[in-house]
């Protein structure tokens, strides 16, 4: 049984001006986290050709290493920062992460990149839980879903910089360099969350104490979360789009490198670019802008339905994922390299959708307390999953059928890619499950 802990001091509520001037600085973090976190996917290429690494390794590189960290230590950082400084939290990681993707554009071998990428992922780890947790005291109850997407937007807007300005750079001064003018912005921001983010609970500091005994111990915490089946049901669906999601953020570039590189050199001199810098374009703004539309309209739509029925809040996202198949499937299979782009522009509109409700969903299923905390194990589940083993998943089927296989390198990373899309089918199932117990869990 789960022991009811006090109730925390009421958060102050700050000017709305304040308030969309706050969610801008995090929404510029998010974006420089998921910069530098997916800038090595456009990379991958020519960092497997200088360094020459197998498709494996490139997943290691794009995913295990980050993730294994950035996974682990979400936790404790998310505990701390039930009670803790979160603006400062979220400073330090942002300074922390900034300054080790800059070292990866120094690494000499693969161990070294492995072992950098690995200080990305600690640095990470102090971002999403607290910023989170931030968001919702910041914002009323009713704007929560469009206010965590907006939050969310920094995922397709930092992998659109990443892709357009990493391919850019590297075809100007290589792939090091782009790592480079990616880390550096981190450290101004970093600067800025310390010194300009408000932290409610410094306005509290006669009730301090009252709001430290009311967090729950982590086995409270834990229990409070084990009991809730839609929390569960959203996770794994989460983790399985995100183990197709960052499997194939990791190796569409590759794709295109290895089927369509002829067709694709042309235009590309038409516009006066080269391969990899005009390739990184062209999937920013195909994967990114359409991500951010995405990613807008889920908080939207929850902020409007989940208004009148909570099962919304899962509902959208169950049938938008499942919608995304086929057109990722129509650009795999495309002999036309446009028209590949084409199809790949229309999945993450869907599969952006869920991000607003699905967690705006998981902050009002716990008490504001455990907030942090469920947030943390919900990044646990969806990271050492999907971005631990989506890149290395692909990378090894990849290398499977292109060797003993014997499809080759163009057609191995193609059915790779195949394999891993129809998992969307399952993950559209968890969401659908979770609309029998949404609405009785419904707590905050």
């Amino acid at each position: 049984m789960i022991t009811e802990a006090p109730v925390p001091p009421a958060v102050p509520t700050v000017s709305q001006a304040y308030r969309r001037y706050a969610l801008t600085v995090l929404l510029i973090i998010y974006i420089l986290n998921f910069l530098d976190r997916q800038i090595v996917s456009i990379l991958a290429e020519p960092i497997k050709n200088e360094l020459r690494l197998a498709d494996w390794q490139l997943g290691v590189m794009t995913g295990l290493a980050f993730a294994l960290f950035y996974t682990v230590l979400g936790i404790p950082i998310a505990r701390y920062a039930e009670t803790g400084d979160r603006p400062r939290i979220i400073a330090v990681a942002a300074g922390l992460w900034s300054v080790f993707t800059v070292t990866c554009g120094f690494a000499q071998n693969f161990v070294q990149l492995v072992l950098c990428r690995i200080g990305v992922g600690i640095g990470e780890a102090g971002c999403t839980p607290p910023a989170h947790s931030l968001i919702t005291d910041y914002t009323p109850k009713e704007k929560r879903a469009s206010a965590l997407a907006f939050y969310s937007l920094g995922i397709p807007l930092g992998g659109l910089l990443g892709l357009a300005l990493g391919g850019l750079i590297a075809d100007a001064w290589g792939w090091r360099t782009a790592f480079l003018f990616a880390g550096a912005p981190g450290v101004l921001i970093a600067i800025v969350a310390w010194t300009t983010l408000k932290e409610p609970r410094r306005q509290m500091n006669a009730d301090l104490a009252t709001l430290k005994a009311s967090r729950p111990d982590f086995k409270t915490a834990m229990a409070e979360i084990r009991g809730k089946r839609t929390f569960w049901l959203i996770a794994f669906a989460a983790a399985i789009k995100a183990f197709i999601g960052y499997g194939a953020a990791a190796f569409l570039a590759p794709f295109f490198f290895r089927n369509h590189a002829a067709e694709l050199t042309v235009i590309a001199d038409d516009f006066g670019l080269g391969l990899t810098g005009f390739l990184g374009v062209a999937l920013g703004i195909v994967l990114g802008l359409t991500g951010a539309v995405g990613t807008w309209m889920g908080g939207q739509l929850a902020d409007k339905y989940g208004a009148r029925d909570l099962r919304a809040y899962v509902a959208i996202p169950a049938v938008s994922t499942l919608l995304g198949i086929p057109f990722y499937i129509a650009g795999l299979m495309a002999d036309s390299a446009v028209f590949a782009l084409i199809m790949f522009a229309f999945p993450p509109v869907l599969n952006t959708l869920w991000y607003g409700p699905g967690f705006a969903a998981v902050q009002g299923l716990v008490r504001p307390q455990t907030r942090a905390t469920a947030v943390a194990v919900l990044l646990f589940i969806i990271n050492l999953l999907g971005l631990g083993l989506g890149p290395l998943g692909v990378g090894v089927v990849s290398d499977f059928l292109s060797g003993p296989m014997g499809l080759g390198s163009a057609e191995g990373v193609r059915w790779s890619l195949m394999i891993f899309i129809l998992f969307g089918a399952l993950a559209s199932a968890l969401f659908w499950m979770a609309r029998s117990s949404i609405r009785e869990e419904m707590v905050s």
